[in-house]
């Protein structure tokens, strides 16, 4: 049951609100009083000033009589003193009134002391002059008497009213404190009344926020609980789909793989009912049977392709030259419906790829797209330079950032929906009528273009057609481009001179077949079916001039046969072949340097001409027979990372040098001489950019791949890695398999201008 939270929060706002005007009052209340105190303080300072007024007065009075009656100057003295300050005390006095009676009255008085000091002042006068008759004449005639008089009824009825004033003034100010004594006795209850509710509130809130938390720790128990069912449910989900995936797959390789094992039996059947009497037919059905082997063989390779299992044997590239050698081929396949324009970028990049693979890739796209435009329309393939950032990287998988070249095959067709396009890629899928496809040409296309290190992403919309892009990697290296030469059939090459060929094939029937092929194309055969046979045919018969071995063998396999034969006949010229490329001779899906190899199924064509260019073409020792691994050089400080990544490089067979520091990091560029280096950034004293930008001043470093090790990516490090000479910049941790690629020359993505 879910815990009722009750919102008290309008009671103590209130009771806040009832406190916040109870404060208020009271400062009003103190402020008035503080202004009552100042009006009752005024009006005794005036009254006080009246008073002295008076005493003034009359000690100006006192000193003027002792003077007539003395004639001693010192009386003068407090007489002008007294008369002094009697001004002032009025001009005090006006500032404090108000304009009105009260002031017509203050002038009234002034005056009536005016003329009193005038009249002492005249007697003080006639006294100095000598004449002190007339000074008593003036005194005796009783004006200034009455002038005194008056002033002093006036200043005792003006004291009466200020006495009035005073004491109501106190009665108010009394009312005032009672008042705010009062208003502080209930802030302090309201104060108290808010504090015991706050208290009280306070108390239920936790008490309902210890149930609310109980209560949650029971539904995270059950949620938990949930949540362990769903992961079991994804799970039996994922299985489901996946088994489900696997059955599409193998239900369509099933399909195919029938259809063309019906067409191999039916042909060589009928073959066999018809080999007496009618040879022609014979023929025909024999060469039924072969043209579905070879479509079963295509399957398969495509299907290699998919799984980025295919041999490939990448190089440097000018795709505005292979494009534009394929333009006239491109255009009788499609016909004349459909127009093909090629549109070139000038400065393009090379790209490193398998040039037969490429061919065929571009291929299955203008093929697909000419299914796409049933009524004919435009097919467009253009080339560019691109560069794809680290935002767009971390958004893909597995696309590491840099430039790439650009091949993008757009059609004016009729495009694909979202669902389409999410699915184009997957083996078997296809839009195509039964009989028209397998559904596999754009797997070809995915499994070989991120086999090579790159990228591919469809661009579609219904009914305004399609475009396919394909990231290839951007060469580094030496400008060396192989000629993309159009392939012109030729008669299938014999032996020209007593050769013997050595087959070494645990297979019984495909050995036997192998030899009874070459020994139709004139060769002179010998035959074993382990390593162990080969070796000892290679001691007792010296004139062997081509190991034929297949790869994968029961008790060794065919490239550690091929390391013993060398050992004994480094002459020796040796041909490898396979239905499935493990890493025996393909590393990260390229073939290693020096190797040839022939892919299971082969014709009989194809067989001659392999050889025949293997047994004519110069002896090429693999690197690691030649003992010339790759050299990597790495360069970090914190001696564990350096040692962990060197050990793990040397168990995949590189050759390993390291350095703690830049200048040991160029000493070793001129001994060691690396082809890979890899720094990190962080390096004491010279820094990672410094000690790159060193290394490419050094004629031995000028070809070297160089690689950045850095904490974090970002934009401003990949700036400055351009700036200082990096190829690339990898984030740390530092992916193995990633390392390897780079390495080995599959995916070099520099950020260098080559």
């Amino acid at each position: 049951m879910r815990t009722r939270f009750i919102d008290t929060s309008s009671f103590l706002y209130a009771g806040f609100a009832i406190l916040a005007a109870s404060l208020f009052a009271a400062f009003a209340f103190v402020g008035k009083q503080a202004t009552d105190y100042r009006d009752v303080g005024q009006l005794i300072g005036e009254k006080q000033i009246q008073h002295s007024i008076l005493d003034r007065l009359q000690e100006a009075e006192s000193a003027q009589r002792g003077y007539l009656l003395t004639n001693d100057a010192a009386y003068l003295v407090p007489f002008d003193a007294a008369t002094a300050h009697i001004a002032g005390d009025f001009d005090v006095l006006t500032r404090g009134s108000e304009p009105g009676e009260e002031r017509d009255a203050l002038d009234a008085l002034r005056g009536l002391a005016n003329e009193k000091l005038a009249e002492m002042r005249k007697t003080v006068e006639l006294q100095a002059s000598g004449r002190h008759e007339e000074a008593l004449a003036v005194v005796r005639a009783g004006s200034g008497r009455a002038s005194m008089e008056r002033l002093r009824v006036g200043l005792d009825a003006k004291s009466a009213r200020q006495q009035q004033m005073i004491d109501t003034q106190s009665r108010i100010v009394e009312r005032s404190g009672s008042l705010l004594r009062a208003g502080a006795a209930i802030a302090i209850s309201v104060t108290i009344l808010i504090g015991a509710a706050t208290i009280g509130l306070l108390r239920n809130r936790l008490n309902e926020i210890a149930s609310a938390q109980a209560e949650l720790r029971d539904v995270n128990v059950a949620l938990s609980a949930e949540a362990a069912q769903r992961e079991q449910l994804a799970e039996q989900l994922r299985q489901s789909q996946k088994m489900e995936a696997i059955g599409q797959l193998t239900g369509g390789l099933a399909h195919d793989f029938n259809n063309m094992l019906a067409v191999v039996i039916g042909s060589v059947n009928l073959a066999k009912r018809r080999l007496s009497t009618d040879p022609t037919e014979t023929l025909r059905y024999l060469d039924g049977a072969l043209e579905g082997a070879e479509h079963a063989a295509t399957l398969t390779h495509r299907l290699l392709a998919f799984s980025r299992r295919q041999p490939l044997a990448p190089e440097p590239i000018d795709p505005n030259k292979m494009v534009s050698t394929m333009a006239e081929m491109l255009r009788r396949t499609l016909g004349e419906d459909v127009c093909l324009e090629a549109v070139f970028a000038g400065g393009l990049w090379r790209a490193f790829a398998d040039p037969s693979q490429l061919e065929t890739t571009i291929l299955n796209l203008a093929l697909n797209a000419r299914d796409a435009m049933p009524q004919g329309g435009k097919l467009t393939i253009e080339t560019s330079n691109a560069y794809l950032d680290e935002n767009y990287s971390a958004r893909e998988l597995d696309i590491p950032p840099g430039q790439y070249v650009l091949i993008a095959v757009t059609d004016t067709g009729t495009g694909m929906n979202r669902d389409t396009v999410a699915r184009a890629f997957d083996p078997f899928f296809t839009t195509k009528p039964a009989g028209r496809g397998t559904g596999l040409g754009l797997s070809q296309v995915y499994g070989f273009v991120r086999q090579s290190g790159g990228h591919v992403r469809i661009y579609s919309e219904q009914g305004l057609g399609t475009t396919i892009k394909l990231y290839l990697p951007r060469h580094h290296g030496p400008a060396t481009v192989a000629p993309v030469a159009a392939t012109h059939a030729r008669s299938t090459p014999r032996s020209e001179k007593s050769e013997t060929i050595l087959i070494v094939e645990d297979d019984v029937r495909v050995r036997d077949l192998t030899a009874d092929t070459l020994a139709e194309l004139g060769y002179n055969v010998l035959a074993a079916e382990s390593a162990a046979a080969a070796l000892r045919q290679l001691e007792v018969c010296p004139n062997i001039s081509l190991l034929f071995t297949d790869v994968v063998m029961p008790d060794t396999n065919g490239r550690k046969l091929a390391e013993e034969a060398w050992k004994r006949r480094p002459d020796l010229k040796i041909l490898f072949t396979t239905g499935y490329t493990p890493n025996a001779v393909v590393h990260n899906g390229v073939l290693d340097p020096g190797v040839e190899l022939i892919v299971k199924p082969y014709s009989i064509d194809r067989l001659a001409r392999k050889v025949r260019d293997v047994l004519d073409g110069a002896r090429a020792v693999p690197s690691e027979t030649k003992t010339m691994r790759r050299k990597v050089l790495i360069v970090d400080d914190d001696a564990a990372v350096c040692e962990a990544m060197a050990e793990l490089l040397r168990l995949e067979n590189y050759e390993v040098c390291v350095a703690s520091d830049g200048l040991r990091a160029l000493e070793a560029a001129q001994t060691f001489k690396p082809d890979v280096a890899l720094l990190d950034l962080g390096l004491p004293g010279m820094n990672g950019y410094e000690t790159a930008r060193r290394l490419r001043q050094l004629p031995e470093a000028r070809d070297l791949l160089l690689l950045a090790a850095t904490g974090a990516g970002g934009d401003e490090v990949r700036r400055l890695c351009e700036a200082a000479g990096f190829d690339l910049h990898l984030v740390k941790p530092i992916d193995l398999d990633t390392l390897k690629a780079l390495i080995d020359g599959q995916r070099p993505h520099p950020t260098r201008s080559a």
